[in-house]
């Protein structure tokens, strides 16, 4: 055999294994083998393409906040020791990072003022084509809020929510966020005073972030920190719980609901429509239209059975929280779903979106369509959604898709057979309900061992390690120690394509949560919703905080993002740590190069706030510290072993 046909075959054995390691999903080798035969780049072959990733980034060294530079600090002492304006590496590396938390928070307060615009529409009766779904939500909120309810109509309490709800993106004064004071535990709010990091707007804490980060301003990694900490905490305590709240207000409070999970949920013979993203007001119109009649019947008269709407990351459980629409995957699969060649439309909000989609599209039929005036992406078609022309816009889009499929190319199609029956829609309110309307039995097993902690395991993919491996692996460890699992994002998309959100995965827990999970007919990991609905996280911990008189930081709880990879992310594991919650992270912030900045984070956080971040990228390793600190937790509680 020629020498070039040895190494062509090696290359091509090379090759696959490596498809094969890049992920636990089984949909993913086949789908990377089809990419390469077709001429597809995805993300994976574009890190590839990175390698050797630059060391100055990864440490969190280089600078270019100003045009002196860009400066890089070598951490070993070989080059520069300060940039050009004297910043040291504790100092660019905690500017970095507060670049990042300002980043997450107002990619999650900004998605949370596009939510708040629509309920003021709805609360102002100038849009017919959202309602208030959850009246009871909208008054909980209300009385949360110190407003009066009683004897008053829903559109009058809706008014004083809403003007509560403006204010808190941009208010003057001193005076605290109304939602963080309504929700989080007082214990909480009187250490956040202490120490001077008690939100008063999101946008000003976003801003004064920024402007401590300029040149020539804040260089003491210490207070930028605490100010990244209270950028953190406007963001999980207001900006995403609004997001939350609102949505359940407008679409509804999740319940407990039956979906399917993974790319399988596509149909040869029907339009296939990706909703991706994050935000709830497109897509659930998009979900009305594709039921309606009008829609159907034009799907069928170009020759196909109907139409399939599936979601991809969190706009997709979004989706599947409410109407039990299938998901097609999470984050590093949105390319491979373009490459089944089945998928007519990708319909894209804002976030976690990658540009390359438009390149990927343009290979096959696939229509990208942006909808976003504030996300355009070259190449894809831009069908600009209004909220004061929803269903007429949902329909259009919808229509695009439905007059694409007879471009449809046959021989490009190939569907994963993969998918997995799942449980989502396990909002705090849904989890009261099931415990009987109480938290007295949660805390119950909690004080007698029966469940020793709770762990929210959140975040994205990563390509820094095999997509899912980590998500799983410390779920399925942690739920065998007797640890309840709630969770958010690409995790429960992760999850739920690896059967730990069905109930039967309680044969995988130990005895106690087992028993837990088997009487109440629930998974032993519990999908919590979106992203942003790490609040509903925060809301439960505040919950079991002022029921039992602990604060946050005494309980036996943790978090954990073990693919992580956007800022947003940051952000979110800031507000965990601030909220007294231990948080473990698999993949490594770029911190490294300042170890002042490491020292504050994973050990002088704690004594400050509570809670500190724990890094380790072995989710086996992972699982036992975790389980560690819960008992070490439970040993300091009123209820020790």
């Amino acid at each position: 055999m020629p020498e070039e046909r040895i190494y062509e075959r090696l290359m091509k054995y090379a090759r696959r294994e490596f498809y094969k390691a890049v992920s636990i999903d089984p949909t993913v080798p086949d789908l990377l083998e089809k990419a390469e035969k077709e001429g597809i780049e995805t993300a994976w072959h574009r890190y590839l393409a990175q390698q050797p990733q630059c060391g100055f980034g990864l440490l969190g060294t280089c600078c270019r906040n100003c045009n002196l530079g860009p400066c890089r600090i070598d951490p070993f002492g070989y080059g520069p020791k300060r940039g050009v304006c004297g910043a040291t590496a504790d100092t660019i590396v905690a500017r970095n990072l507060d670049r990042m938390i300002a980043a997450g928070a107002a990619a999650h307060s900004d998605h949370a003022r596009d939510i708040v615009d629509v309920f003021e529409s709805v609360a102002e009766g100038k849009n017919p084509y959202y309602k208030i779904a959850d009246e009871k939500k909208l008054i909980s909120i209300a009385k949360a809020l110190g407003i009066k309810t009683e004897e008053r109509k829903i559109n009058a309490i809706a008014k004083d929510v809403l003007n509560v709800a403006r204010m808190e993106f941009g208010k003057p004064g001193e005076e605290p966020l109304a939602f963080l004071m309504a929700y989080a535990p007082k214990k909480r709010i009187s250490l956040w005073k202490k120490l001077g990091i008690l939100p008063r707007a999101i946008d000003r804490e976003v801003t004064e972030l920024m402007h401590r980060t300029h040149i020539g301003v804040d260089a003491d990694p210490l207070s930028l920190i605490a100010q990244g900490l209270r950028c953190a905490l406007a963001d999980g305590w207001s900006g995403s719980l609004m997001a939350t709240q609102f949505s359940d207000v407008l679409f509804g409070t999740p319940k407990p609901i039956k979906f399917v999970a993974n790319l399988g949920v596509l149909r040869e013979n029907t339009v296939n429509i990706i909703c991706h993203g994050h935000n709830p007001v497109l897509s659930m119109k998009i979900a009305e239209a594709v039921r309606s009649k009008e829609m159907q019947d034009l799907a069928k008269s170009v020759g196909a059975d109907g139409i399939t709407l599936a979601g991809m990351c969190c706009t997709g459980n979004e989706m599947l929280m409410r109407l039990g629409i299938p998901i097609a995957g999470n984050f590093l699969q949105q390319e491979l779903a373009i490459i089944t060649g089945a998928v007519e439309a990708v319909v894209v909000d804002y976030q976690c979106i990658m540009p390359a989609l438009a390149d990927v599209a343009a290979c096959y039929h696939t229509k990208l369509i942006t909808t976003e005036p504030k996300a355009h992406i070259p190449g894809a078609v831009h069908i600009e959604f209004d909220k004061e022309k929803a269903d007429e816009k949902a329909k259009e889009i919808v229509k695009t898709a439905i007059e694409n499929f007879p471009r449809r190319v046959k021989e490009k199609v190939n569907i994963p057979k993969e998918k997995m029956e799942a449980w989502a829609g396990f909002s705090v309110e849904a989890i009261v309900e099931a415990l009987g309307g109480t938290l007295d039995p949660l805390i119950g097993a909690l004080r007698d061992g029966t469940i020793k902690g709770i762990v929210g395991i959140v975040g994205c993919n990563n390509v820094k390690v095999k997509q899912d491996f980590s998500h799983v692996t410390l779920a399925r460890r942690l739920i065998e120690k007797d640890i309840l699992i709630v969770g958010t994002g690409c995790w429960a998309i992760a999850a739920a394509k690896n059967g730990l959100l069905r109930p039967e995965a309680a044969k995988e827990a130990g005895p106690g949560l087992r028993k837990i999970c088997e009487a109440l007919k629930i998974p032993p990991c519990l999908h919590m919703g979106s992203c942003v609905d790490n609040s509903r996280i925060l809301i439960a911990l505040s919950a079991l905080s002022e029921a039992t008189g602990l604060d946050i930081s005494e309980l036996p709880a943790a978090g954990s993002a073990p693919e992580w990879m956007s800022e947003k992310a940051v952000s979110i594991g800031t507000y965990f740590v601030a909220s007294g919650v231990f948080t473990h992270l698999g993949t490594i912030p770029p911190v490294l190069g300042s170890q002042e900045v490491v020292k504050i984070l994973i050990e002088e956080a704690e004594g400050l706030v509570g809670g500190k971040f724990y890094v380790e990228p072995d989710p086996e390793k992972a699982a036992n510290t975790i389980f560690e600190h819960i008992m070490e937790k439970r040993k300091r509680l009123h209820w020790a072993l």
